[in-house]
């Protein structure tokens, strides 16, 4: 069996280890034979297909990145999209694919294999917000990088009394901001999940301030104002209808300098929090999801993604375009509110 490789959507720690993995499994156990589809469903279209055996895995393990590249394309939105797909598939004698990304491209997976093209799922992003698994890799990269920001905000901040706003990523989930913020003695962590009350933001603020602190504010980028709305970066979509997110972090920043009266700063992390070295857990977790991901498809398990239950690997439906993003339970989210302000 000759089985094609690609990774889409954002680039992401680990992304590397499931790669490895999934060719050093199917070759050395299976006798399978592997293709790399690059930058993702743009390669399928295109055709852009190059060799992926065990001397081109190697050493890829601790790299950051993708060294199949990545694109954001939706098959979907060109013409004959399908149809140039499967022809590619036809041409290189691809039988089946592995398919690695987050919900767009997982959604585009679910509609090929309903159209009869064998694909397995890997979930992969940093916001932790695939529907079937309980964490996804990358996700352990990014709260760490933001952590450590965290920590050293922490000592410039209180160097000049400022409060220091922190926006991470976070689209429609604030996984990252939770785990960070928490993790780094955030005074207020804001989520898209629930929507803030400036007033009790500010509240917090100048509660810090009163025993001579100077506040940490972490915001996801979808977080949003009761009666407000997103923040845009700009009003230009990408091909799944994604909207360019920023903004957040200088409109608190702004906000709290004004109606309490203190100086606040803005820092961004933006890609930051996706590149570089993945961590040892989510090189663990990406290992294992190659893994599972090449067996399931010597077991012709189509139409199934990998998946973290507790600590077992599972074989779920590969959620479709219709699955609900996976969000913070409020509950969680309040079990920390001892710590605002």
């Amino acid at each position: 069996m000759k089985v094609g490789v690609l990774t889409g959507g954002g680039d992401c720690p680990g992304l590397n280890a499931v790669i490895r993995s999934v060719v050093r499994k199917g070759v050395q156990e299976y006798g399978f034979e592997f293709a790399g589809l690059r930058d993702g469903w743009l390669g399928a279209l295109k055709g852009n297909v190059v060799p992926l055996g065990v001397p081109e895995v190697r050493g890829i393990l601790p790299r950051g990145g993708t060294i199949l590249g990545s694109s954001r394309t939706n098959p979907f939105k060109h013409q004959d999209g399908v149809r140039r797909i499967q022809d590619t598939l036809a041409a290189h004698g691809i039988d089946a694919l592995v398919a690695i990304g987050g919900e767009d491209t997982l959604g585009v997976a679910a509609e090929l294999d309903r159209r009869g093209i064998p694909i397995v799922g890997v979930p992969k992003t940093i916001d932790n917000d695939v529907p079937g698994t309980d964490y996804t890799f990358g996700f352990d990269t990014a709260v760490g990088i933001a952590t450590e920001a965290i920590d050293r905000l922490h000592t410039t901040a209180e160097s000049h009394m400022r409060t220091l706003v922190l926006e991470v990523m976070g689209r429609h989930s604030g996984w990252i901001a939770l785990h960070a913020g928490v993790a780094g003695g955030a005074n207020v962590i804001l989520i898209p999940e629930r929507p803030f009350d400036i007033e009790q933001v500010c509240a917090w603020v100048r509660h810090r301030f009163e025993f001579h602190y100077a506040p940490i504010v972490v915001a996801a980028e979808g977080a949003v104002p009761k009666e407000g709305q997103m923040i845009l970066k700009d009003r230009s979509l990408d091909e799944y209808g994604h909207v360019r997110l920023s903004g957040i972090g200088d409109w608190l920043a702004q906000e709290i300098s004004q109606r309490t009266g203190t100086d606040a700063r803005t820092t961004v992390l933006g890609h930051v929090q996706r590149g570089g070295t993945p961590s040892a857990f989510d090189r663990w977790l990406a290992t294992r999801f190659g893994l599972h991901a090449v067996d399931a498809v010597k077991d012709r398990a189509f139409g199934t993604m990998v998946a973290l239950s507790g600590t077992r690997i599972v074989r779920v439906p590969i959620p479709g375009a219709e699955a609900k993003t996976r969000t913070v339970d409020p509950a969680l989210y309040d079990e920390f509110g001892v710590f605002f302000g």
